[in-house]
């Protein structure tokens, strides 16, 4: 056989991974678009991508309620802007809705190169993943952004500030609400009008970030079915892990005590039961390995040295 018939025949194999590759990429990519036109249809008047809008700035309207603004309002400053916070939301939502066809199409052109131990080791983690992030993102909207808003809106006197801007267009205005507003007529009156695009990057980096640290008992007991981690490693660095998280829940959240012992609190949690997990999947891996006879414990390798030692002396 030449030389250029074997390039010919090596290249065969890759051209046919490469094939497949475009293949899910293409089925992936058409659910994406097919989920992001989702949000675009009408409902009530209102495009989707508007009732998932008002769903995910709902805290920050609850918090400015109950600082006595009769009627919250966030406003955009540029004519593309509201469009194109529409559009972040429906590729966001629209890759959370595809998310379970491009999961199949990653797994149908990765199983083929995996064992049928690998396969079942693998599934049940796809299949986790976007639950554990959907059960962050939930945590994160439902309890974690009405603290950081109270946080950062107690700071300001809201309640009389708005009774004074609403009073010409309000009616009814309570008295004892009306007779609280401040004079303006020295120095600067200082409120807070929210943008549309801010408040939903407050609420959405929230959510990536607790989604994200909903991952990690999904990630820990992966490793430890690899081999790469145990339950008696990880145990072991117990304080060293205290401390990241106490960083890490100074980083993403605001430098509010209750929401940072929050964070902390259910991160350590999810820790712990990761350290639960590996401890399981090690003692199924070890028994596995027992059974085929590849297991080799240092221990037994020890003894085995020092027994051997013995005989020679």
């Amino acid at each position: 056989m030449s030389q250029t018939e074997e390039i010919e025949d090596s290249s065969a194999p890759l051209i046919e991974h490469l094939a497949e590759l475009r293949t899910r990429l293409i089925r992936s990519g058409i659910a994406f678009v097919v989920a992001i036109s989702f949000f675009f249809i009408p409902i009530g008047g209102q495009f989707i991508a508007e009732h998932v809008l008002h769903f995910l700035v709902s805290p920050i309207v609850s918090v400015l309620r109950d600082l006595g603004d009769p009627s919250p309002t966030l406003q955009f400053t540029s004519p593309q802007e509201y469009l194109f916070t529409l559009f972040r939301i429906s590729m966001v939502g629209g890759f959370a809705l595809a998310f379970p066809v491009i999961g199949f199409q990653m797994w149908r052109f990765v199983a083929p190169g995996l064992y049928k131990n690998e396969q079942g080791a693998f599934l049940p983690f796809m299949i986790a993943s976007p639950f554990m992030f959907l059960l962050g993102a939930t945590f994160a909207q439902l309890v974690v952004t009405p603290l950081a808003m109270q946080f950062f809106l107690g700071f300001a006197d809201v309640a009389s500030v708005f009774a004074n801007l609403m009073a010409p267009a309000v009616e009814n205005v309570p008295a004892d609400v009306a007779a609280t507003v401040p004079s303006t007529q020295e120095g600067v009156q200082i409120t807070f009008f929210g943008k549309v695009n801010e408040s939903l990057d407050i609420t959405l980096k929230f959510i990536m970030a607790f989604g994200l640290c909903f991952q990690l008992p999904v990630l820990l007991t992966l490793m430890g079915k690899a081999g790469l981690v145990s339950a008696k490693g990880l145990g072991g660095v117990r304080k060293y892990a205290m401390v990241g998280i106490l960083i890490l829940a100074a980083l993403v959240t605001p430098p509010d005590v209750v929401t940072q012992l929050i964070l902390f609190t259910v991160v350590y949690g999810l820790y712990e039961v990761s350290i639960l997990l590996v401890g399981r999947v090690e003692k199924k891996r070890i028994a596995q390995m027992k059974a085929d006879g590849t297991w080799f414990d240092d221990d037994e390798e020890e003894d085995d040295l020092a027994e051997h030692e013995a005989e020679e002396k």
